[in-house]
């Protein structure tokens, strides 16, 4: 079977480390380009050239934007990841180059380069993929597909606004940008990770079971995890990871919906929630394809595959 070839827009997070990871195990990557978002952009940049050395990878890193499009942000997630976004473990300078190109611009050039070839996936908070579309609008017509990990599309966020998933709430004018230009993208919003979790102690024997890889990512999310036990969050939860997943093998998606979602931009107690129209009553194109499940022990083994554990 053809290896997918994936472009990714991520920010550097534990939870996108695992998808980068699952990236290079089973898939092409045409390059990263990079977000503020978790963290800062300095840590994010360097928790990607971080990976690559580990990957022993040569994927190119394109730094882009520091700062959301409009306003600043209400909050990152350091408390969850670590202040330098990967578990304040301490690791060494990375030697992987970062390239002179923004992100926005190496976005819009590898998509002219190679139109229908490249599967985006959009891990981070939009305002990459914002900027580009703002610079060139045609973009989504060379984009064979477009998965977004983003949004909770029945209010259940994990934000300090109620109804607000990070990534859509860290700059929800971006996403607004993004969810209006194309005209069809899959949405693998934070509900249906948190029903996708994996058990601790299964998890814990993937780390034991893996090479190297799993002794990075078992570092790394150890803060994580015990930020999610002290507030009753179940399981080992792989947001970039699943949004991963469907990049990979869109076949693994075994129940989805489609319908238009919007963001919420002005709302003093829902800006940056995502907006369903289940009913289809607002007469607009339904443009997401909503993931609400997958096969879960097919997920589980491109993870174990990724940490280099067995079967």
């Amino acid at each position: 079977m053809t290896r997918p070839q994936l472009l990714i827009d991520t920010d550097p997070g534990v939870d996108d480390a695992l998808a980068i990871l699952m990236a290079h195990a089973h898939a092409d990557i045409a390059g990263l380009s990079i977000a503020a978002g978790n963290v800062g952009l300095e840590h994010t940049v360097r928790n990607a050239r971080t990976l690559l050395d580990l990957m022993g990878s040569a994927a190119p890193v394109f730094a882009g934007c520091a700062t959301p499009l409009v306003r600043a942000p209400d909050e990152d997630a350091a408390f969850v990841h670590g202040a330098d976004g990967f578990g304040d473990v301490g690791f060494p300078v990375p030697r992987a180059p970062l390239t002179d190109e923004s992100a926005a611009l190496a976005l819009l050039r590898l998509t002219r380069e190679r139109p229908g070839e490249l599967t985006l996936v959009a891990l981070a908070p939009l305002t990459n993929l914002a900027l580009a579309l703002r610079i060139d609008p045609t973009l989504p017509e060379r984009v064979a597909r477009l998965v977004v990990m983003g949004g909770a599309v029945t209010g259940h966020g994990n934000t300090g606004k109620v109804p607000a998933e990070f990534n859509v709430g860290f700059d929800p004018e971006a996403a607004h940008v993004v969810f209006e230009a194309f005209p069809s993208f899959d949405l693998v919003d934070w509900e249906a990770t948190l029903r996708h979790a994996f058990d601790d102690a299964e998890f814990d024997g993937w780390l034991a079971a893996g090479d190297q890889r799993a002794d990075f990512f078992g570092q790394i999310v150890a803060t994580a995890r015990r930020y999610n036990a002290k507030h009753d969050r179940s399981g080992v939860i792989a947001a970039d990871a699943l949004a991963m997943a469907v990049a990979i093998d869109p076949t693994i998606v075994t129940r989805s919906e489609t319908r238009a979602v919007a963001v919420e931009l002005d709302g003093r107690l829902t800006r940056g929630a995502t907006v369903v129209d289940w009913a289809a009553r607002l007469g607009r194109p339904a443009q997401a394809n909503i993931v609400l499940e997958v096969d879960h022990a097919r997920f589980a083994a491109m993870v174990r595959r990724a940490l280099g554990a067995p079967g």
